[in-house]
């Protein structure tokens, strides 16, 4: 049983950054960040290989990325897929309905983990190093989800709490997704 639990938690970490990395190409392709720029650099280069062919099957559709999208999506499935073979279950036995559901799941608590961390690291950043190479990046993908809560929550004594606002919305989310 120890040798199935390191399996699957190899397997889930390798899935979540993989579909966090496709996730964010496609989201960094949609706030039109230039693919010039580090993050963009890095994420394109662990992605392409997934992306590319599926680019020349469907194309972008306006800002989205659908081939990224896609892929985050086809990577979940082929991670609970080889999830149930680990844990001794067939193809015959694999619930479809409800495995393609759970993936797409899967992707939404991708894609929230991804804000949490942009934001916690957008956080670090402007308390550590406001002008480290990454800190645009990073405050230009997390600023669509900040913008509305800053004007909800003005600053306190200078101090925003739009981001421990977000955080926690985030968690919230992912508290409801886990009752799925």
């Amino acid at each position: 049983m120890l040798l199935v639990d390191i399996a699957r938690l190899l397997l889930e970490t390798a899935g979540a950054l993989l579909g966090v990395a496709l996730l964010l190409r496609s989201y960094m392709n949609w706030v039109g960040m230039p693919s010039r720029n580090p993050l963009a650099q890095f994420a394109i280069a662990l992605t392409d290989w997934a992306v590319r062919p599926l680019r020349r099957l469907l194309p972008a559709v306006g800002r989205w990325d659908s081939a990224s999208l896609l892929a985050a999506y086809l990577v979940a499935v082929v991670m609970l897929i080889l999830t149930f073979m680990l844990i001794g279950a067939g193809p015959s036995s694999w619930p479809w309905p409800t495995l393609l559901f759970a993936a797409l799941v899967q992707v939404l608590r991708w894609a929230l983990y991804m804000v949490f961390f942009l934001t916690l690291v957008h956080v670090v950043l402007s308390w550590v190093n406001p002008y480290a190479p990454v800190a645009p990046a990073i405050a230009m993908l997390v600023r669509p989800f900040l913008a509305p809560l800053q004007r909800i929550v003005p600053p306190i004594g200078g101090v925003d709490l739009s981001p421990l606002l977000l955080i926690v919305l985030v968690n919230v989310l992912l508290l409801i997704l886990s009752r799925l």
